[in-house]
């Protein structure tokens, strides 16, 4: 089993930049890729980033390639998402997810293939 706590969300303006955490529990958090979604209000949850297990690969959705960056340290159990040139339409509930099948290679983009969530945290960005 793996909890996972986000933190960082919060209002923001456009152009305006924010830093997820993601706190995990365990001792496999270094065997596991783990990403990034999101839901905004009225639509389906979407792929934002992932990281593999190493931290070594990463792979963005099209919407936030070159604005968002994820990265991870293993030491701590800890993963980022870095959010630089915030726009509007990155308004939503930002959510952090563990693939626990280990080694996995990327990329996992699906929400069925992470088993665990976070609660999730609100990122709005308004004027």
């Amino acid at each position: 089993q793996v909890h996972l706590v986000e933190s960082g969300g919060g209002l923001v303006q456009p152009g305006g930049s924010l830093r997820l955490s993601c706190a995990a529990s365990g001792s496999a958090f270094s065997t596991y890729n783990m990403g990034w979604f999101r839901q905004a209000a009225g639509r389906e949850r979407e792929f934002v980033a992932v990281n593999n297990w190493s931290g070594r690969a990463t792979y963005y959705s099209n919407s936030v390639k070159g604005r968002f960056t994820i990265s991870r340290d293993n030491t701590k159990n800890e993963l980022y998402l870095q959010m630089n040139s915030l726009e509007i339409e990155d308004t939503a509930v930002y959510y952090c997810a563990a693939d626990p099948q280990a080694y996995r290679t990327l990329p996992v983009t699906t929400p069925s293939q992470f088993t665990y969530w976070g609660q999730g945290t609100q990122v709005t960005v308004s004027s």
